[in-house]
């Protein structure tokens, strides 16, 4: 995947972020997935004042992305997160990669697609993009394979 798509995607997920749910940290995250199509689907973080009940923005794409039908056909993910102002922009230098659970979850998708999909973490303020692959997040992942369940196919 392209640098300039990497960066639609990071964009994408940055004008998300500003929806964000964060009353209780402040820290706002926005997520966009890139499916086979083209499209692009976005989530935010949704806290809770029950902090085990909050969802991550990463979470909140792939479970819309899944209530679509399209799991599998995720190809791509951006994510971006900082300090959430009450006007909504989001303040921050360094890249926001996805948490342990979100790149479970990420996991899933790619062995669910049968590819290894690209995640592009950048920063609040534009300025740092990173790609990495999922399997470099998640080395030896368990997974729907090591379930005995068909990744690609019905």
């Amino acid at each position: 995947m392209s640098e300039v798509a990497g960066r639609v995607l990071v964009d994408a997920a940055r004008a998300a972020a500003a929806n964000a749910h964060a009353p209780y940290s402040r820290f706002g995250v926005g997520a966009a997935v890139l499916l086979k199509d083209g499209s692009i689907v976005t989530g935010t973080n949704f806290e809770n004042a029950s902090y085990g009940l909050s969802l991550c923005a990463e979470t909140v794409a792939l479970a819309t992305v899944n209530a679509q039908g399209r799991f599998r056909d995720v190809v791509a993910i951006g994510v971006i997160g900082g300090v959430l102002a009450k006007d909504g922009t989001i303040a921050g230098s360094a890249p926001v990669r996805p948490c342990g659970r979100c790149r479970q979850i990420i996991n899933e998708a790619a062995q669910m697609g049968g590819n290894d999909i690209d995640i592009h973490c950048g920063s609040a303020d534009g300025m740092i993009v990173e790609r990495h692959r999922a399997s470099e997040l998640l080395p030896y992942a368990f997974g729907p394979a090591d379930l005995g369940i068909a990744t690609t196919g019905e």
